[in-house]
């Protein structure tokens, strides 16, 4: 009985333990499971992260806004495009000024810096916020020209190209018309002299008349660039842009836009009755280093003395050891935008200002180095006079960026999430960065004494 209580016992206990290992089994299968369902979710919704990051990258972003101009929006993918085109228009201009400079980085870093920082790679938010704005700017110059009936063809596009090129179908430019000589006012009046010559100088001896040596070649006559001459040139300057990642298009988009805007630029001139005529003056001028030398000068300067003054000061000798510091020069035919330019505008608009043999008060002009001169300056005559072709330029351009001021407030909204999206490449060449290898220097080879002679007497 007892064998068979403990038999039964032991069943019972295998049973009970058979029971929980199948229990347990299920429990950690279901956790599995669970674990299997979870891990897979978090999959899912990581792998669904990625999908819509990667669309909202490559899909979604680049036709976002970065701009609205009015109803015309410009998307990120426009806007990076237009980055990579105007890098690697620079690229290009560097390398060919290299080329032409015989690969002295030199000349590139002293006379291309600007267009070296453009290209840095940690001011690429910079460029590209330059970039952003000129293409809101070309937006409002085109719906401008729109208003006014401008358009631009292909064939306009494609003749402005060929101008590039010095191309004009086959034959030469129209010439410009014969420059009429204008006569500059002689200065009013001569240096004091400084010193009177009482020895008498012997005449000088007279040498024979030379003999008229052959007259110069008349040079060629200009050439015509062929039509095959510009499509090599073309061609190859459109290569160089596609090695560089940029189409064509591009490249013809960026040239119908700056015939927009000189269109425009015509057209507000019309409109605005700008003349081709400005008034210029002849002044006279004292510069000082510092402030207490003017103000001494400026208080006993007066209609009457001022040439004696500025005589007396345009005559002295140069003299670095010397207390004054006062220089004396006379400026012809400057327009009030020369004088802006050169100077100041608060210098430009006190000369124009000014009466005619009238100093004016001393005017302090800060220069591109920092430093401050003192300026007293004297118009001595003022006159109506035609621009030159390149300041009639400046005049209509400062017409089209009034216009773009105008239209700029309240018609255009510019986002931020391009700011990090700003491509860097095309890349400049780590060469145009380096420091140029200096020139070394040439040594100085000592002269020789050639012995003398000796001289045998008769």
């Amino acid at each position: 009985m007892s064998k068979k209580s403990t038999s039964t016992k032991a069943k019972e206990e295998a049973d009970r333990q058979s029971r929980k290992e199948v229990l347990l089994a299920r429990k950690q299968a279901q956790q599995t499971r669970q674990l299997r369902i979870a891990l897979g979710i978090v999959g899912i919704l990581i792998l669904a992260v990625i999908v819509i990051a990667v669309v909202n990258e490559f899909v979604v972003a680049p036709n976002r806004s970065v701009a609205v101009v009015n109803d015309n929006e410009i998307s990120l993918q426009d806007f990076q495009d237009r980055v990579v085109y105007e890098r690697a228009r620079r690229v290009v201009l560097l390398e060919d000024q290299l080329a032409a400079f015989g690969g002295d980085v030199g000349i590139i870093q002293q006379f291309a810096n600007q267009v070296l920082v453009d290209l840095y790679p940690a001011n690429a938010e910079t460029f590209g916020e330059t970039v952003l704005n000129q293409m809101v700017d070309e937006d409002l110059i085109a719906q401008a020209a729109g208003d006014r009936g401008i358009t631009v063809s292909d064939a306009d596009v494609e003749a402005e190209i060929g101008k590039s090129f010095n191309y004009y179908g086959g034959e030469l430019p129209t010439p410009l018309p014969t420059a009429t000589e204008t006569v500059m006012p002689t200065p009013s009046l001569t240096p004091i002299p400084t010193a009177v010559i009482t020895e008498v100088v012997p005449t000088a001896t007279s040498f024979p008349t030379p003999t008229a040596g052959p007259t110069n070649t008349p040079l060629p006559t200009s050439t015509p660039v062929s039509a095959d001459s510009f499509q090599q040139q073309l061609d190859e300057l459109l290569q160089q842009y596609r090695d560089l990642g940029v189409s064509e298009g591009a490249y013809r988009a960026s040239v119908r836009a700056q015939l927009y805007r000189q269109r425009l630029a015509d057209a507000l001139a019309e409109e605005e009755n700008l003349s081709r005529e400005a008034e210029h003056v002849n002044f006279y001028v004292l510069v000082f280093d510092n402030q207490e030398e003017a103000d001494n000068v400026a208080g006993t300067l007066t209609s009457d003395n001022y040439l004696e003054v500025w005589n007396t000061i345009r005559s002295q000798q140069a003299d670095p050891n010397a207390a004054s510091t006062a220089f004396a020069s006379e400026l012809f035919r400057r327009t009030e935008d020369d004088l802006a330019t050169s100077f100041s505008p608060e210098f430009a608009t006190a000369v124009f200002d000014q009466e005619i043999d009238t100093p004016t008060p001393v005017i302090a002009v800060t220069g591109q180095d920092g430093t401050i001169s003192y300026f007293i300056a004297i118009p001595s005559g003022k006159e109506m006079l035609p621009l030159t072709d390149a300041a009639y330029q400046t005049k209509k351009d400062e017409l089209v960026s009034a216009l773009i001021t105008s239209l700029r407030g309240g018609n255009v909204i510019v986002q931020d999430f391009w700011r990090d999206r700003v491509p860097t490449k095309p890349a400049l060449d780590d060469k145009f960065y380096a420091t140029p290898t200096p020139v070394p220097e040439q040594p100085i080879v000592p002269e020789v004494a050639t012995p003398a002679s000796t001289v045998t007497a008769p």
